[in-house]
Formats: structure tokens, C-alpha cells, sequence
């Protein structure tokens, strides 16, 4: 009788476990579960592809007749829709692509800066008007929103906390963006001002670079040269928290001691950043960053926070482990983790049946579904590579 490859493999499997002794039967074992399955890859890359396209379609059925999603919360929402639809390979001149950037356009101001009227996130939304419209332009020399980045990069430099607003370096703020000029600054702005200097090519020594830098090591929870503040002090675990002005603020609360919590979301993008503006890996903040992540890794929360802004994480998780270039992390139980592959999982597993994502928190607009599709649709595009 004609015994399969399969059924072979088994025995031989068998027979290891019974005539080697245990630790090297463990060893066998390893090896047989982590070796390349080709097949079980093929149906990865299918399950993913298939999930991205109902998350496509989901946001083609949502968009509105004037281009926007969920435009009463102004305009963050279709910048960041238009940019995950583009990162996922949406053409320019498909409709849906066609009427969001039409929306957006419409949305530039004389300023220079893109964002909904009376809006109270100008920095949000004309940093991911930016990212959208880059995309839009493909990388291409003399593309045709060119000269509404370059007027958006701009306005958005124009209000990062500097000496125009009367800040020096030893202002705890300097350097940082908050929701508008006169609003106070917190890691989440500046990150996300950071990754869009980046997408424009800007260099780690630009002085809006540098200066943003100077802000994010304040929001780090690491005693060093580049952070004297007291909070820190009291819980030097190497995470970031969301804004050191007045004293400090986390949104994961405080220790018992006073100190400032560290949570995942803010410590992805203090990680990111970080490495956007070209600190070395072996950086002490760098190197206390990637221990904390390691230590706390996890795809079924947001480390801090629960489930509090889920795919806001998911998605900063994404950015900047691609950014700081690791493929797998290992956690602080010893456990290997390729992210792409279980972010993937996890993601897929989180979709719902219309093909949106949606979070059951509704802390930062998640339950809507158009805002965490897009997040969810913007972190896939860092699976597939």
C-alpha cells in the first residue's frame, strides 16, 4: 500500500519523539512547525488580498455623493481613506479616488494648510491631505498637486512650536505640533507631522525635523540628556506617553508613584519618529523604545489603553515596525513573532461581514466604520510586503 508524503512525514515525526530524548524531541518538533509551507503561504496572501478588496469595497459603498466619509468630523477621515485606498493600489482615475480628491481640493486654504472649515485639527488633516495627495501624485516630477503640497508643507511647518511662536529649545513644547497653532502640542500631531516630512523626502536635518526630534524625546519616559523633566523619573521604562507640557499628560493615566504612563499607541509613534528622523538603532532611545514594544507586544490590545483606539494602534504598530526594518520581535515570555503575518491575521479575523472594520470602543470616533477601515486598510498595505 502506497503510503502519502504527508502520512510519512508523520511517522517520521513519531519516531523522533520516541527515540531521541525529550529535549531534542522538542527540537524535531520546532523544526517540522516552522518549516516554509508554501501552500499555507499561498492561502495568506489570498485571505489577505480577499479581505483588503472587501475593505475596498465597503468604503467605495460608504463615500458620500460629494467625495467625503464622515465629513461632519471635517476632513481627516477622507485624507486618511483617499491614502489607504491609494496604498492599496486604487487607481487615480477610479471613481471613487476621483470624487475624494475633488473633496479635498476643495478643502485647500489660502493659508496653504488643507482642512474643513472652522476645523479644529488643521494639523491632522492637511498632514493626511498631504499624504493622500503625494500618493495621488505617484512620485511623478511636475504632478499635479505639486504646488499644494509644497504650500502644505508650508503651513504645516508654520505651526510646529518654534521661535516664531516664541519657544526655544528649552521650552518643554518646542519643536512639537499640536491641533492648530496656539494649541498645545502632544506626540500624536507631532508624529504624524514627522511621517508626513518623511513621505515629502525631508531630510533628518531639517530644522523641522530636528526640532520636532527635540519634542518627542520629552514625551519619552527615559532620564537622559534629551529629557530632564521629573516625570520620567518616576517610571523610566522607556515608553512614550502623549504630551509633556504642564507637567505631562498620559492618556493611559498615572503610576502610583506620580509618574506617567506609557502605552502602546503613543510608544509606536515615538518609536517611528524617531527613526524618521534618522536616530541610530543603537541609540539608547531607540534601543529602550524596541524593549518596551518587545516587552508588551501585543495584537489583541492596545498595550495601556485596551481596547481604547485599537486601530489607531494597529496602524502606527504597522508603520513603525516596517520603519525600524524587523521582521520578527520576540516577546517578554521568549515567543518569536512575525507581525506581518499575525497583524494580517488578526485583522482578517477583526473584519466584519459588510467588509468595514469598526471598533466597539468608541473612544476616538472607531465605531465608525469608515475611520477604522481606513486604519485597517492603511496597516495591511505593510503586510503584503
Amino acid at each position: 500500500m502506497i503510503r502519502s508524503k504527508s502520512f510519512l512525514r508523520l511517522t517520521l515525526i513519531a519516531l523522533a519523539t520516541v527515540l531521541v530524548k525529550p529535549a531534542q524531541a522538542e527540537v524535531v518538533a520546532e523544526v517540522v512547525i516552522d518549516a516554509p509551507r508554501p501552500a499555507a503561504a499561498k492561502d495568506s496572501k489570498q485571505a489577505l488580498e480577499k479581505s483588503v478588496q472587501r475593505g475596498i469595497a465597503y468604503l467605495t459603498k460608504t463615500q458620500a455623493e460629494d467625495g467625503s466619509w464622515s465629513s461632519k468630523t471635517g476632513i481627516g477621515i477622507t485624507a486618511l481613506n483617499t491614502a489607504a485606498l491609494l496604498s492599496q493600489g486604487v487607481k487615480v482615475d477610479e471613481p471613487v479616488i476621483a470624487k475624494a480628491l475633488k473633496h479635498l481640493e476643495a478643502n485647500i486654504r489660502d493659508d496653504g494648510g488643507i482642512y474643513s472649515d472652522g476645523s479644529r485639527y488643521r494639523n491632522y488633516e492637511t498632514c493626511l491631505a498631504i499624504m493622500a495627495l503625494l500618493r495621488a501624485n505617484d512620485g511623478k516630477e511636475g504632478g499635479k498637486y505639486d504646488a499644494a503640497i509644497a504650500k502644505a508643507e508650508k503651513f504645516v511647518k508654520g505651526i510646529q512650536w518654534d521661535e516664531e511662536e516664541g519657544y526655544d529649545r528649552t521650552h518643554v513644547g518646542y519643536g512639537g505640533a499640536g491641533y492648530g497653532k496656539h494649541n498645545r502640542p502632544d506626540l500624536s500631531n507631532t508624529a504624524f507631522l514627522m511621517e508626513t516630512l518623511k513621505e515629502l523626502g525631508t531630510d533628518a536635518n531639517d530644522p523641522a525635523m530636528y526640532r520636532a526630534l527635540a519634542f518627542v524625546s520629552r514625551t519619552q519616559n527615559l532620564p537622559s540628556e534629551h529629557n530632564q523633566a521629573e516625570a520620567p523619573k518616576k517610571n523610566p521604562d522607556g515608553g512614550f506617553y502623549y504630551t509633556p507640557i504642564a507637567g505631562g499628560s498620559s492618556q493611559a493615566g498615572e503610576t502610583e508613584n506620580g509618574g506617567l504612563r506609557s502605552y502602546g499607541s503613543m510608544t509606536y509613534a515615538g518609536l517611528k519618529s524617531m527613526i524618521y528622523a534618522g536616530v541610530d538603532r543603537n541609540d539608547p532611545r531607540v534601543k529602550a523604545a524596541f524593549e518596551w514594544i518587545s516587552k508588551y507586544y501585543s495584537l489583541q490590545e492596545n498595550p495601556g489603553l485596551g481596547t481604547s483606539g485599537l486601530y489607531y494602534y494597529f496602524h502606527t504598530f504597522a508603520k513603525a515596525l516596517d520603519a525600524i526594518g524587523e521582521e520578527t520581535l520576540t516577546d517578554a515570555d521568549g515567543t518569536k513573532h512575525n507581525w506581518r503575518e499575525e497583524l494580517a491575521t488578526t485583522l482578517i479575523n477583526r473584519q466584519r461581514p459588510d467588509g468595514s472594520w469598526a471598533n466597539d470602543n468608541q473612544r476616538w470616533l472607531e465605531a465608525d466604520a469608515n475611520l477604522s477601515t481606513g486604519y485597517a486598510l492603511m496597516a495591511l498595505s505593510y503586510c503584503k510586503k
